[in-house]
């Protein structure tokens, strides 16, 4: 197993009503996805693990979004931040925080759910396809530009997860 990691960080502050910590994973890196992202024209793909190396920078500081019938991408709909992300085997696993206090709707939500089916989906610009032409895209570079929170069964990759880390 090699790990890469990154973070940002924040200082400590007790029972913080507005920054509740979350961890998930983001994508799996070398793995097509189970069904095409948007954005893909109808495309699976695969994240190459060099590509997501190079891209881990890029997260830090990036806006967590989600729509509220949890089935895609809202960007203009961010409820947390990125501060940490980490490359552990073929899994990119990252940690931020939730505006809990600004959007108490959303973390009730979260938690309603049952344990396990939430997961994530990545956000990316400047994406480079290996062959536009072949039936998986291979992604050899991307910047990530953000995540969204989504229900597992709706990710491009049904690997993923997020949960809340209330104390």
């Amino acid at each position: 197993m090699r790990l890469e990691a990154m973070a940002v960080s924040f200082p400590h502050v007790e029972g913080h009503p507005n920054r509740v910590p979350f961890e998930g994973v983001l994508t799996v890196v070398n793995s097509v996805s189970d069904k095409a992202p948007a954005g893909a024209r109808g495309h699976r793909v695969m994240l190459t693990r060099a590509a997501a190396e190079k891209a881990l920078p890029s997260l830090l500081g990036m806006g967590v979004d989600y729509k509220p019938s949890w089935d895609g991408h809202d960007a203009r709909r961010k409820i947390g931040l990125l501060t940490e992300a980490d490359l552990v085997g073929s899994k990119l696993v990252v940690k931020g925080y939730l505006y809990a206090r600004d959007f108490p709707e959303v973390a009730k939500a979260m938690e309603a759910h049952s344990p396990g089916s939430m997961g994530m989906s990545y956000e990316i610009a400047d994406a480079r396809v290996e062959d536009m032409n072949a039936e998986v895209w291979r992604l050899t570079r991307a910047t990530f530009t953000g995540a969204a929170v989504l229900l597992r069964d709706k990710a491009a990759y049904r690997g993923t997860s997020f949960r809340l880390l209330r104390g």
